[in-house]
């Protein structure tokens, strides 16, 4: 595990000193949402609600709270918004990730707020490989498609799953 993954500044995650004591027992439905995001390869992303899916369990919102409580102990930057935008008060932490990993990003227009680039979901979307089940899953996403099961407009929404845990 990195310092980074460590140190509490990641996407979603609670602010240093924030969360369960270490005696806490982790929810079963958190370590699962922790293990498939450890499980996706630098340089690609699931949504919140690919997570969700692949999972078979919850949604958008349910994984987006888990990585807001103890998503710095695994990548939280290869989990994301459905429409790709950088997590605010996280963006810088997280482009710097994106341009180590290769992440595919899409530049920011010049009348973006702050000229931040968005992921480029379409080249970046990891569809998981093969389902911790053994099925081997299609391309484009868990959902099946390009878009997987939660683009913009679907159940994520514009804002994105798990706003509400990170403001």
């Amino acid at each position: 595990m990195t310092q980074d993954q460590t140190d509490g500044g990641g996407s979603g995650t609670a602010p240093t000193g924030a969360g369960p004591p270490e005696y806490a027992e982790l929810p079963e439905y958190a370590e699962r949402v922790l293990d498939v995001a450890e499980l996706i390869p630098p340089g690609r992303v699931m949504t919140y609600g690919d997570v969700a899916e692949w999972l078979g369990e919850g949604g958008p919102r349910q994984v987006g709270r888990v990585m807001a409580l103890y998503g710095s102990a695994v990548p939280w930057w290869r989990v994301v918004r459905a429409d790709g935008t950088l997590l605010p008060a996280h963006e810088l932490r997280a482009l710097e990730h994106y341009r180590a990993e290769s992440t595919p990003l899409r530049e920011a227009s010049r009348h973006a707020e702050g000229h931040i680039p968005r992921i480029d979901m379409r080249h970046a979307r990891w569809d998981g490989g093969v389902h911790p089940g053994g099925d081997a899953r299609g391309s484009g996403g868990p959902g099946g498609d390009a878009r997987g099961g939660d683009g913009p407009g679907g159940p994520g929404g514009e804002g994105g799953p798990g706003e509400e845990a990170h403001t």
